[in-house]
């Protein structure tokens, strides 16, 4: 069964319900996917057969699901902090050492994935997806009807938060998730073998190699001429030191073999045939 994921706006509806006397409930358990019915007791809920109890608190930037016998924060501590965070539009985003991976002020990060990934136009398409993340971008491809998403995710503990997300895509019906660095993967990749690549790594300064020439250079081998790339830049220390991030990006894809304009909040980019 699906674990139920509390919020604290889940956390709130149950409390209200509990203390009107009410005896059943809508809310939602998976993170706005879908909404249910809850029956609710002083102490407990019930969903689906299954009795939880009542947390005494919730905090409010943290997501909870049900470990067997208590529910847990859907975060993990390995070498990093990784923790799945709710935001108000339904789909969570996540968190590094407190850094978060996905916008969240002004969008969803799922609508805001499905603007990126229409950039390279996924229909028909095999597609390299460098950095998985939470599976947005995978699963934008796969609803535009992409022949096949090569994804690559480096950190355990994220896919371990892809299984409780709700919004991530599962493996399978098109869609290859594979744990491995894609900075030391992709030489391994064979050359002109995918349509077009979604790269949106973490900032330079976690992952810089994943922004350096030597990278660029294997993604225009294993990139199909007229192939499209979008590379996510955001506008990292444009306000604090006037550095130009998508600029010295684009510059670098030139220098690998492609045309490129800034589009929003990246570069789009197109692999020149060789001369």
């Amino acid at each position: 069964m699906t674990s139920p994921l509390l919020t604290l706006k889940v956390h709130e509806t149950l409390r209200a319900a509990a203390s009107k006397g009410l005896s059943l409930v809508q809310c939602s358990l998976d993170l706005e996917r879908s909404a249910t019915s809850v029956e609710v007791s002083s102490d407990h809920w019930t969903w689906k057969g299954e009795r939880y109890p009542l947390l005494a608190a919730c905090k409010e930037r943290t997501i909870y699901y049900w470990a067997g016998d208590s529910f847990q924060p859907v975060a993990r501590y390995t070498n990093s902090l990784i923790k799945l965070v709710p935001t108000e539009w339904g789909p969570p985003t996540f968190e590094i050492d407190g850094i978060k991976m996905l916008p969240t002020a002004q969008v969803s990060p799922y609508a805001d994935a499905e603007r990126k990934v229409g950039f390279i136009r996924p229909r028909g398409k095999v597609i390299l997806d460098t950095c998985g993340g939470l599976g947005y971008f995978a699963s934008w491809c796969l609803q535009g009807q992409a022949a096949e998403v090569q994804s690559y995710e480096k950190n355990p503990d994220v896919i371990w938060l892809r299984g409780l997300n709700p919004w991530s895509p599962g493996a399978g019906s098109g869609l290859t998730l594979v744990n491995a660095d894609v900075s030391q993967a992709i030489v391994g990749l064979p050359g002109q073998s995918f349509d077009a690549v979604l790269h949106d790594p973490p900032r330079f300064g976690i992952a810089g190699e994943l922004y350096s020439q030597a990278f660029y250079d294997q993604l225009a081998r294993v990139l199909k001429p007229r192939g499209l790339l979008f590379h996510y830049t955001g506008t990292p220390n444009k306000l604090t030191s006037g550095r130009d991030v998508p600029s010295e990006v684009a510059n670098r894809l030139r220098i690998a073999g492609f045309s490129t304009e800034l589009r929003g909040d990246g570069v789009l980019a197109v692999r020149q045939r060789a001369s």
